[in-house]
C-alpha cells in the first residue's frame, strides 16, 4: 500500500522548522541579554550549567513536564492506544509518571549529599573513584544519545508524513535553532523555553480534546466515539483484550507494554543527567514540590492526548477523511508514531496537520535542549575538568560546554540519518532503551541512598546486567520467531525479556558482589567536597568586585545548616508522597479494572474522558499559570526597568542561598551592602 500524500506543503514544513525555530532562538537570546542587563545576571559557568541553583517550584515543574514530553510521549502513547485501546494511554502515562515522583526523593538526596555537584556523575566519582565513574559516564551518555535519537527520529518522521519535507533535511535542521539559544543562555534558557513550549503544548492538546469530544462534525462527543469504538472492535477485535474490545483495561499486549515502558522509563529518568540538572538548578526549598507537581501534571499529557487522538484514529479510519482510507494503518506507520497526525488530519484537515506539526516540533525541541545541557555537562565536568584540566576556569568551562553542544548535535544528526536509512523507528528505540541502560538504575540509586554498596558492585553490576539483558533479548527473539531482524527483535516478548532482565539483574549482582568484596561503610563526606567552578575571572570582567563574591560565599556557608534541615524534612515528605502516588497509579486505580476484565459502559467512558480533560486543565494551571504568578515580582521589576530604560540598583543578588523569596538569580553584583533579593 502506498503512503497517503502529505496534508501540507513542504514550504510549511520548512517554515515551522526554520521560522518557528529561529524565532525562539532569537527570542531566547534576547531574554538572556535582558536578564543580564535588568536582573543583574552574569553568565558565569555556574549560571550557565546550574541556573544559579535557585529555580522555583513552578518553573522546575514546567521544566520537568517539558523535558519528559518527548515526541514519543505524544506519538508512542497514541500508537499503543491504536493497538490496545483505552488501556494503552493509561499504561503509558502511569508507567512513566511514577519515575518522576520517585525521582523527587533522589533529587532531594543529591542536593543534600552533594550540594555543589554539577552532575550526578560527580557524586559517583566522589564516592567510588574512576572505574565506577567511567561505567556511569558510558551509561549516562548512552541514555542521552538514545533519548536524543528518539526525539529527532519521531519528530522528523512526523514532519515528513505531514509536509513531505525530506526526513534527512528535517533531521539536520531541527536541532540548529535549539543549539543556538542553548549555546547562549545555558540551562536557564532551557527552563524558560521549556515553560513557553509547555504552555503552547497544553493549549494545542486542550484544543484537540475539546474538538474531538465537543465540536467535531465527525465525532463531537464521547458517546459518538464510544459507538465507533464498539464498531471497530467488531470489525477487527484486539487479540488479548477482554472480548476483543478497545474499551477495557484488560489487555495482554497493553500489560506487556506497561512493563517494558516502566522499566525503560526508570532508565531514562534515573540515568538522564538532564533530570539531575534540573534538581541541581532548583532552589533547595523548591526541588521536592517542583518534581511532584511536575510528575502529576505530566500524567495528563500522554493520557489525554492518546485517549483523544489514538482513539480517534481507531474510530475514524473507516471514514473517507482518514489519510489511509480504505485501508488500515500499517504496522510500520504505527511504530513510526503516525496514528496521532493521521487522526488530527481526519478531524481537522490542514489545520489539524498544522497544529500537530507545531505540537511535535515543540515537544522535540524543548526536550532536545535539555539533552544538550545534560551531555555538555558530562563532558565538561566529568571528563574535561576531572581528567584533563582540574584547575579549569569558569570561562574555559563555558567554552568547553559550547564545543560539546555543537559536537553532540552533529553526532545525533548523523546517527539519526543512519537509523532512518536502516528502517529503525522511534517506536523500536523506545522499547529498546531499557534493555541497554536500565541495568544501571539500581546501582545509581543505591549510590545516593545506601551506605553499603561497594565500588565493585557499583562498577561491575551495570555492565553484567546489560550483558545479561542483551543476551535475554536476542535469545528470546531467536526462540520466538527464528530470526534476528528489526521486526522480530522489536516484538513484545523479546523486548519484555530484555527490559526486565536489565532492571532486575543488579538485584542479584549487587548483594553477590557485596558478599565477595564486603559491605561498604560510606560516610558521605567525599561528596560534600565537590567544588564549584572558579568564576572569579568572569566576575572580574563583568565589573563585579571580589569582596561582594566573598560576602555571598560567607552568607551561603552560614545558611548551610538551615538548608540541610529543610532538605531532611523535604526528603521525608517526598518519600511518603511518592510511595502513595505510585501505589495509586500502579495498583489502586488500574488493577481492579484489569482483574475484573471490566468493559467500559458509555457512561463510564464519558466520565473517563471528563476526568482527563479536568486533569489537563489542572496541569495547565500548575505549570502554565503558576510559574508566572510565582515570578511576578521579578517580571514586574524587569518590565519596569525595561520601560524606563534604567539599570537596576546595585544589590547583592542571591545571598543567602536559602532565601525562599529569591528572585531566581544567584549571581553576585557589586554592592555596598548585602540585600536579600526578591
Amino acid at each position: 500500500m502506498s503512503s497517503p500524500g502529505p496534508a501540507l506543503s513542504q514550504g510549511f514544513g520548512y517554515g515551522i522548522v526554520l521560522g518557528v525555530g529561529f524565532a525562539f532562538a532569537i527570542f531566547m537570546i534576547a531574554v538572556t541579554h535582558i536578564l543580564k542587563r535588568f536582573n543583574n545576571e552574569v553568565q558565569t559557568s555556574e549560571m550557565f550549567n546550574t541556573a544559579g541553583r535557585s529555580m522555583k517550584s513552578g518553573i522546575v515543574a514546567a521544566g520537568v513536564v517539558s523535558s519528559w514530553t518527548w515526541a514519543a510521549t505524544l506519538l508512542q502513547s497514541s500508537g499503543v492506544c491504536y493497538r490496545y485501546g483505552v488501556s494503552g494511554p493509561f499504561w503509558y502515562a502511569s508507567g512513566a509518571t511514577v519515575q518522576i515522583l520517585l525521582f523527587a526523593t533522589l533529587a532531594i538526596t543529591l542536593k543534600k549529599r552533594a550540594p555543589n555537584a554539577h552532575t550526578f556523575l560527580e557524586a559517583i566519582k566522589a564516592r567510588y573513584g574512576a572505574p565506577a565513574h567511567f561505567t556511569f559516564i558510558i551509561f549516562g551518555l548512552i541514555t542521552n544519545v538514545l533519548v536524543s535519537l528518539m526525539l529527532i527520529a519521531g519528530g522528523s518522521a512526523t514532519i515528513n508524513a505531514l509536509t513531505g519535507m525530506h526526513t534527512v533535511a528535517a533531521i539536520f535542521l531541527m536541532p540548529i535553532p535549539v543549539v543556538a539559544y542553548t549555546f547562549i543562555g545555558g540551562l536557564k534558557a532551557t527552563f524558560i523555553t521549556d515553560y513557553i513550549h509547555g504552555f503552547a503544548l497544553f493549549i494545542i492538546i486542550i484544543a484537540f480534546a475539546l474538538t474531538t469530544y465537543a465540536t467535531s462534525d465527525v465525532l463531537g462527543s464521547p458517546s459518538a466515539m464510544y459507538d465507533l469504538l464498539v464498531e471497530a472492535a467488531k470489525a477487527h477485535p484486539v487479540q488479548g483484550n477482554e472480548d476483543g474490545s478497545y474499551l477495557t483495561m484488560k489487555s495482554k499486549g497493553g500489560a506487556i507494554f506497561f512493563v517494558i515502558n516502566i522499566v525503560g522509563a526508570f532508565g531514562t529518568v534515573f540515568l538522564d543527567n538532564g533530570y539531575y540538572n534540573k534538581a541541581i538548578a532548583a532552589h533547595p526549598v523548591h526541588a521536592m514540590p517542583g518534581y511532584i507537581m511536575g510528575g502529576l501534571s505530566w500524567f495528563a499529557i500522554p493520557w489525554l492526548t492518546a485517549t483523544t487522538l489514538g482513539l480517534a484514529a481507531l474510530a475514524l479510519e473507516s471514514n473517507p477523511r482518514f489519510p489511509t482510507f480504505p485501508n488500515r494503518m500499517t504496522e510500520a506507520d504505527v511504530s513510526a508514531g503516525l496514528a496521532l497526525p493521521y487522526a488530527a488530519v481526519a478531524l481537522l484537515g490542514k489545520s489539524g496537520a498544522a497544529a500537530t506539526l507545531i505540537l511535535i516540533f515543540l515537544a522535540v525541541t524543548s526536550s532536545f535542549n535539555s539533552e544538550l545541557v545534560a551531555t555538555s555537562s558530562i563532558f565538561t565536568y566529568d571528563v574535561y575538568r576531572t581528567y584533563f584540566n582540574p584547575s579549569a576556569s569558569g570561562k574555559r568551562l563555558i567554552w568547553m560546554s559550547h564545543i560539546c553542544m555543537v559536537a553532540f548535535a552533529a553526532v545525533i544528526c548523523g546517527v539519526s540519518v543512519g537509523l532512518w536509512y536502516n528502517g529503525i523507528s522511534m517506536g523500536y528505540l523506545y522499547l529498546l532503551m531499557g534493555v541497554l541502560i536500565s541495568a544501571a538504575v539500581i546501582p545509581a540509586a543505591m549510590t545516593l541512598l545506601w551506605t553499603g554498596q561497594n565500588r565493585w558492585a557499583a562498577t561491575v553490576s551495570p555492565i553484567l546486567g546489560a550483558a545479561c539483558a542483551i543476551i535475554a533479548w536476542l535469545v528470546t527473539a531467536k526462540k520466538t520467531c527464528g530470526k534476528l531482524d528489526v521486526e522480530c527483535t522489536g516484538s513484545n516478548d523479546p523486548m519484555l525479556a530484555g527490559n526486565v532482565t536489565a532492571l532486575l539483574a543488579p538485584v542479584v549482582f549487587i548483594p553477590l558482589l557485596s558478599l565477595v568484596f564486603g559491605v561498604d561503610k560510606y560516610d558521605w563526606k567525599s561528596m560534600m567536597e565537590i567544588r564549584k567552578a572558579d568564576d572569579h575571572e568572569l566576575i572580574e570582567n563583568s565589573g563585579l568586585d571580589e569582596e561582594a563574591q566573598r560576602k555571598v560565599e560567607r552568607a551561603n556557608q552560614e545558611d548551610f545548616g538551615v538548608e540541610q534541615r529543610k532538605l531532611n524534612k523535604a526528603s521525608k515528605i517526598a518519600s511518603i508522597t511518592a510511595i502513595s502516588m505510585v501505589l495509586a497509579f500502579l495498583v489502586l486505580w488500574p488493577m481492579p479494572m484489569y482483574g475484573t476484565g471490566y468493559i467500559f459502559s458509555k457512561k463510564f467512558f464519558t466520565g473517563w474522558v471528563a476526568v482527563g480533560i479536568i486533569w489537563i486543565f489542572c496541569s495547565f494551571i500548575a505549570v502554565g499559570l503558576y510559574p508566572l504568578w510565582e515570578s511576578r515580582e521579578t517580571l514586574i521589576r524587569v518590565v519596569k526597568l525595561m520601560v524606563t530604560g534604567k539599570r537596576p540598583t546595585p544589590v547583592l543578588v542571591g545571598a543567602p542561598a536559602m532565601s525562599e523569596n529569591s528572585s531566581g538569580t544567584a549571581t553576585p553584583v557589586k554592592s555596598r551592602s548585602i540585600v536579600k533579593s526578591g
